[in-house]
This record gives structure tokens, sequence and C-alpha cells, in this order.
């Protein structure tokens, strides 16, 4: 892989300075709320990313694994009193079993027989939550308040805290998804989107790293949902484990630029603004026009620069070299 540009790291210091003191300089709780949100569906499109970006498997079920760890870390604190952080990994690695079982039957399935496969896990495991008392099935499980604090992964007076985790959590996921694009994994993920054969014919065991690339994309996602349930401190099939959630994974890379480090990012920082603005402007007038205008963003991309904004960028780069 190319080394990034002296502007592109001078780009990416700025864009880490300006995350940093953002809460710090503007004031209030609504900007600091949308910022979570962007940067927390953006750690869900980097982990996207690894599987549609790099290996071209265009999964739909990612919300699946959002929604396990969610509810994995919500009921461990809930029924065991465990501690939310160890519930954090205890979804990941519940979610990452997940992609594996589904992951390995479905790892020979291609183009759009694949994300139809996703979709169809994605909805199984909503009815199944929907109906399972375990969970308190439909009618959703509220969080206890705990005293609040960086160890209980609960804070009732600011946002800030909330903020800075999952800005940590977002860094954590591009630094292993800017690992695995350097290393053996990542061209041999690039290899498979290629071509199966072309991948098959060198020796790549294409069905081993599919499945690896869907556990870490499963993992990180899981994460996230850990992270949503202690944010919102109430779960229910209807807002962790819904279609809509795989869509906007895939929007917001597709958008700022699949196979890129900092696609996703830059695409949850134009779309997650538009949502959450449109939302407390219009409220129930304007809903889906935040769709109607991901969906004429993603029109122009495809149809001016497939590479996303972010290739975009790259090329203006090149050419005022």
């Amino acid at each position: 892989m190319k080394k990034l540009a002296p502007w592109q790291i001078a780009l990416c210091v700025a864009a880490l300075v300006a995350s940093v003191a953002f809460p710090l300089v503007v004031k209030g709780t609504f900007p600091n709320h949308v910022m979570i949100m962007v940067f927390l569906f953006a750690m869900m499109g980097v982990a996207w990313n690894i599987m549609g970006g790099y290996a071209a498997m265009f999964s739909f079920g990612n919300v699946a694994f959002f929604g396990i760890g969610a509810y994995t870390s919500t009921v461990l604190l809930m029924n065991y009193n465990v501690n939310p952080w160890i519930g954090l990994v205890a979804g990941g690695l519940l979610a990452a079993a997940a992609a594996a079982a589904i992951g390995y039957p479905c790892s020979n399935i291609r183009s759009h027989y694949f994300s139809i496969a996703t979709i169809a896990f994605a909805e199984i495991v909503r009815i199944q939550f929907n109906n399972w008392k375990f969970v308190a099935a439909a009618e959703g499980l509220s969080l206890p308040i705990l005293p609040e604090g960086f160890r209980n992964f609960m804070f009732h007076s600011t946002k800030i805290p909330y903020y800075y985790i999952i800005l940590a959590l977002l860094a954590l996921s591009l630094v292993v998804c800017w690992y695995i694009s350097v290393t053996r994994m990542g061209y041999y993920l690039r290899a498979i989107k290629e071509s199966h054969e072309l991948a098959k014919g060198m020796g790549i065991s294409f069905v081993r790293y599919r499945l690896y690339a869907i556990m870490i994309s499963a993992f990180i996602t899981a994460m996230a949902g850990t992270f949503y349930a202690q944010y919102i401190l109430y779960i229910d099939p209807e807002s962790v484990l819904i279609l809509p959630i795989s869509v906007q994974c895939v929007l917001v890379t597709m958008l700022g630029g699949a196979g890129s480090i900092w696609g996703p990012v830059i695409g949850a920082a134009i779309l997650l603004p538009i949502s959450e603005v449109t939302r407390v402007w219009l409220g129930a007038k304007g809903t889906g026009i935040d769709m109607m205008i991901y969906g004429a963003l993603i029109m122009l991309i495809s149809a001016y620069q497939p590479q996303g904004v972010w290739g975009y960028i790259t090329s203006i780069g090149r050419r005022t070299k």
C-alpha cells in the first residue's frame, strides 16, 4: 500500500485535532450528540468496509451484530451484574462467533446472493429477539441507572465522556482497518475482490480470509452496539435490529469511499448531520427526507465519482502536485 502523501497526513492530523477540541469549543448537548452519532456510524462503516470495501462482501446484515452487542452487554449487566466494559468484549466475541456460524456456509456465495443471505440472517435475528421472553421480546430492556463514572460506562450530567469514548473506539477501528490494509490479509482480500478464481489460483484460501473479514467486522460492529446501549439506556428490536441501520452503514461507506481508510468517516460526517438535523427541525414531517437526500448523493457519486468523496479528494491532490 502506498504511503500517505504529506497533504493527506496533514488533513488527518487536522481532523484529529478538530475532533478532540470540538466539545471544548462548541457548547450544547445537540452538537455533541450529532458528533457522537457521526463517530458511531463511522465506526460501523469502518467495520463494514473491511468486508464490503476490501473483500466485496456486500452485507446488509451487520445490524444483527450491532444488536447482539447491545443485547449481550445489557443482559449481562441486568441479570448477572457484569461490568459493561466486560460486556462490550463479550458481545464482540459472541457476534464474531455468530459471524463465523453464518459466514462459513455463506463463504462461497457471491454477488447479490450473499447480500440476500445476509438480509435473511438479520431478519431471522430480529424476529427471534422480538419473540424471545428472556430478553423481554418486543417490550425491550431499560438499563439500570448506575453511579456516574467511567467504570460503570454511564454519565448522566454530560455527553462529553461518551463523545471521547466513541472517538477512541473509532480510532481503534481505524487502526485495525489500516493494519489489515497494509498486511498480507489486506492484499489477499483485494485479490479476492478482483477475482475469486484468480485468488484461488494464487493459492489464497478465499473461504478463510472472507471468514476472517466478517468476524472482525462483526466484533467491531458489536462494540458499537454496546456503546449505543450504554448511551441510550434502552434497547428493543426496533431500535437495534432494523434493516435501515445496515443500509446506513453501507451508505456512509459508499459515499465516503469504499476500500479506503477514511471513506466511512467522511461519509458519516456528511450523512449523519443531515439525518439528525432533518429529524429535529422537521419532526414527523421530515420522515424519509434524509433517505431521499442519501439516495440523491449516492446516485451522484456513483455516476460521477465511483471512488467516493475520498477518491475525489485524492484525485485533486494528485492533480495539484
